[in-house]
């Protein structure tokens, strides 16, 4: 089943609320359903939302915490001022298409780069992973960095046993702000995953 393949790049959120759009805020900075399933080519509504980091995922080797939860206190610690994760999937909810867009504002943009150099040294620190659900159900995925820069970087992770299923990611620094978009999807994500990241990158104001 797709939908349990998807989600577990993520750590799993609450179910989805209706956020209280204030100008010049995370909520408002997050593209909107219509926007995303214009860039994406598919009809996608909204799935669960988080408004603060989720704690480390345990996973083997445990240098993979970061590759396996780039949303996750491993990446964004505690230094963060506001934060929102926000992931929308296909009509069907089948999981066999979802985005996933992060806000994570940080005091200055000193503290933004700092998360985003762990991200990318986290990254280099795991070819692979294994992680085990509360079913007992295990999955195992590869990771495959592009050469980073100071302010962005690039990387798919794919699921060894899945043909064609893979999350295309892409994070970057805007400001003060720590942005990242993720297509998980059976096919090439990676043109979506950049326009996504563009659109993102253009709405923040942090």
């Amino acid at each position: 089943m797709l939908a349990g393949v998807g989600w577990w790049v993520w750590p799993r959120q609450p179910a989805a609320i209706a956020p209280r759009i204030v100008a010049g805020t995370v909520q408002a900075d997050i593209l909107p359903p219509e926007a995303v399933s214009r860039l994406a080519g598919a009809t996608l509504v909204p799935g669960p939302r988080s408004d603060r980091p989720h704690a480390a995922i345990e996973v083997s080797p445990a240098d993979c915490a970061v590759a396996v939860g780039p949303a996750t206190q491993s990446v964004y610690g505690r230094a963060w001022t506001a934060f929102l994760s926000a992931t929308y999937q296909d009509a069907g909810s089948s999981g066999a298409y979802t985005v996933n867009q992060v806000v994570g504002v940080f005091p200055d943009g000193a503290k933004a780069g700092a998360a985003l150099r762990t991200l990318t040294a986290g990254l280099g620190r795991c070819p692979s992973s294994t992680r085990t659900d509360q079913a007992g159900r295990t999955t195992t995925w590869a990771y495959a960095a592009y050469p980073a820069t100071p302010v962005a970087v690039v990387w798919t992770a794919t699921q060894n046993t899945v043909a064609g299923w893979a999350c295309y990611h892409q994070a970057r620094v805007k400001g003060a702000a720590l942005i990242e978009v993720a297509v998980c999807e059976a096919g090439d994500g990676r043109p979506t995953a950049s326009k996504l990241a563009d659109a993102l990158a253009g709405q923040v104001s942090a």
